[in-house]
């Protein structure tokens, strides 16, 4: 029997909340990234070669920083960055060879183009094939017993957080400071309403001319991210400014280039931040297929979350989905869903359901977003 359990949400707001999100070219996020940029790319060539989906999981990267050297207005990579992506896959359909290598670098090769500094790096590919009896995905069976956590909406902190990483990976905002690289990572801390941001980004040393400019530049950017985010911001706090070797100067704009590593399911979570006090999966969505439930159900609970608050006119909502491995990803072992606000019952499992039965159009929505 599919089991859906509602509760009410009976607490107040906590008086320290912590929350964080690490930006575009944090390694961490990079590593989730090229993950999905594999598997969509993946994805579509079974598709449109096959007509159907085949099993496959390239869920694991691992980057291995590299070495550099930097000064103002220059600087050199002196150690490629490594790249590992490692995973499962259907490699060969009939007498047919599935191209596994060059689909993966093509596609981290294409994501990577982004980084316009970065392209000191190495690719190395180690996929195989899976487990016989996990290779059921054309039977739209769940192939791991597996939860998917949500809550919306985000909390104060939580929208400082998110759009203040958002705002300085734009590219409005790189082009006002240029020198600001990709690679950023926002930690905010409330204490009661006061708010602080502990900012670090990865400056770009050909457009950093002096020990003067680089302050000058964080200067600006501290006061343009109080203004507009009405907090205390602290940018760079391990700088020592008696040293170009002592600052967050990078060549590329990527901490990697220089010994800093990532690992797939490091980072932030499908939401977009990592937030240790709100209902959070420790599963990383990034790289599965999409019969999987560590990612359906990862995306598919943010997607009930936010309906719930839209639809039936409440204030939080948190939600767990669990799978169970064998079922069908449609039938879940269970619903979990708390929520805060009025609490209808059968409205709340009409939302609910309707989710389930797009489960298909959903996972199609997932290859091609």
């Amino acid at each position: 029997m599919v089991k859906l359990k509602i509760e009410a949400i009976h607490s107040k707001e906590s008086h320290v909340e912590i929350v964080e999100c690490k930006g575009f070219g944090h390694p961490d996020t990079l590593s989730d990234d090229l993950c999905e940029k594999v598997s969509k790319a993946l994805a579509k060539y079974y598709l449109k070669n096959f007509k159907k989906l085949f099993h496959y999981n390239i869920d694991k990267v691992l980057i291995v920083g590299g070495k550099s050297s930097v000064e103002f207005e220059g600087g050199i990579v002196e150690d490629a960055v490594k790249i590992f992506i490692a995973g499962r896959a259907t490699t060969r359909v009939g007498n047919v060879r599935i191209p596994i290598d060059k689909i993966v670098k093509d596609s981290v090769t294409e994501h990577l183009r982004k980084f316009k500094e970065f392209n000191s790096y190495e690719i190395f590919v180690e996929i195989k094939e899976g487990a016989a009896n996990l290779k059921q995905i054309e039977k739209r069976i769940g192939n791991d017993t597996s939860v998917g956590v949500a809550h919306f909406p985000f909390t104060k902190l939580e929208d400082k957080v998110f759009k203040s990483n958002e705002y300085l990976n734009s590219d409005r905002v790189r082009r006002k400071y240029l020198g600001i690289g990709l690679d950023t990572k926002v930690m905010g801390v409330r204490i009661g309403d006061k708010i602080k941001l502990i900012v670090a980004i990865a400056f770009i040393s050909k457009y950093v001319k002096s020990m003067d400019h680089y302050m000058k530049l964080k200067k600006d950017i501290v006061n343009d991210l109080k203004n507009k985010f009405d907090c205390v911001v602290e940018l760079n706090v391990m700088d020592n400014h008696s040293s170009v070797k002592k600052v967050y100067l990078t060549v590329t704009g990527m901490s990697c280039e220089n010994g800093d590593d990532g690992q797939a399911g490091s980072g932030n979570r499908y939401n977009g931040l990592i937030t240790p006090q709100e209902v959070m999966s420790i599963e990383s969505y990034a790289g599965k297929n999409v019969f999987h439930p560590g990612k359906t159900y990862q995306v598919m609970s943010h997607q009930i979350a936010k309906d719930l608050v839209k639809k039936c006119g409440l204030e939080r909502v948190n939600v767990l989905l669990l799978s169970k491995i064998g079922a069908k990803l449609n039938e879940p072992e269970m619903v979990y869903v708390q929520v805060q606000g009025k609490l209808d019952m059968e409205k709340i499992g009409d939302v609910v359901w309707k989710n389930f039965i797009q489960l298909e159009k959903f996972q199609k929505d997932l290859i091609f977003s």
